[in-house]
C-alpha cells in the first residue's frame, strides 16, 4: 500500500465523517464548520488525483467566501433548528431510500464494467502541461463559445434573482431610489429664524446656601 493510497483513504474518511457531522449535530455552527472541513478534505481528495485547479477553486470559493458568508449568517441570526429536525427520524428511511436509489440509477448509467476498465490517460500529462495550464488553454480556445454562453446565462440568473428577491414584504423597511431622487429639500428641511434672547436663567440673582453646622 503506498502512501498516496494511505493518505486517499485517509481522507475520504474525514470526508464521509465530516459529511455525516453536517446533518447530525445540533449547533448549526458546528455544522457549518464540519461542512467546511468536508470541502476541504474533498479539496485534498482532488490534488491525489491531479486536479489542481477544482481544489483551488473548491478551497477559495466555496470555503474561503461562501462557507464563511453562511458562518457569520448563521452567527448572527441565531437560528433556533430544532422545531426542523423534529421530523429527521421520520424522514430518515425515505432519504435512505431516495439515496440508495441515485446510487443505483449512477450505477446503471456508468456501468459496473466501467469501473473495472483502465483509467483514461490524463491529456495534461501527455501535452507536457499542468492540469491548470492545460484547462485554461482547452476552455479559452476549443470550448470559447460554450463558456461565454454560460457565462451570460449566470449574468441573466443573477439579474433576475435581484427582481424575485426584491418583492413587497410587509413589515419590513426598504429604500426605493426613484422616490428619493424626487424628494424636494424644501420639504425635508425647514430653516427657521429666531431672534436671540437672553436667558432668564442667566438674570437671576445668584442664592447661597448655607452652610451645614459641623460637629
Amino acid at each position: 500500500m503506498t502512501f498516496q493510497l494511505i493518505c486517499f483513504y485517509a481522507f475520504a474518511a474525514i470526508t464521509v465523517g465530516a459529511a455525516l457531522a453536517v446533518i447530525s449535530v445540533r449547533s448549526p455552527v458546528h455544522a457549518v464548520l464540519c461542512l467546511v472541513l468536508t470541502f476541504f478534505s474533498t479539496a485534498c481528495i482532488w490534488l491525489l488525483a491531479d486536479a489542481e485547479f477544482l481544489a483551488i477553486a473548491l478551497v477559495l470559493v466555496y470555503v474561503g467566501a461562501v462557507m464563511v458568508l453562511f458562518l457569520f449568517v448563521v452567527m448572527m441570526l441565531d437560528l433556533d433548528l430544532d422545531p426542523l429536525r423534529e421530523g429527521f427520524v421520520r424522514a430518515l428511511p425515505v432519504g435512505l431510500a431516495v439515496a440508495f436509489l441515485m446510487l443505483f440509477e449512477m450505477l446503471s448509467l456508468i456501468g459496473v464494467r466501467a469501473l473495472k476498465l483502465a483509467p483514461i490517460g490524463d491529456p495534461a500529462a501527455a501535452a507536457g502541461m499542468s492540469n491548470t495550464e492545460w484547462l485554461a488553454n482547452a476552455l479559452f480556445s476549443k470550448f470559447l463559445l460554450p463558456f461565454e454562453v454560460a457565462a451570460l446565462i449566470l449574468t441573466v440568473a443573477i439579474v433576475a434573482a435581484i427582481p424575485l428577491a426584491l418583492r413587497p414584504r410587509v413589515g419590513v423597511k426598504i429604500q426605493h431610489p426613484a422616490n428619493q431622487v424626487r424628494v424636494d429639500p424644501r420639504d425635508r428641511v425647514r430653516i427657521i429664524k429666531m431672534a436671540a434672547e437672553k436667558p432668564a436663567m442667566l438674570d437671576a440673582p445668584v442664592v447661597a446656601k448655607p452652610e451645614s453646622p459641623t460637629s
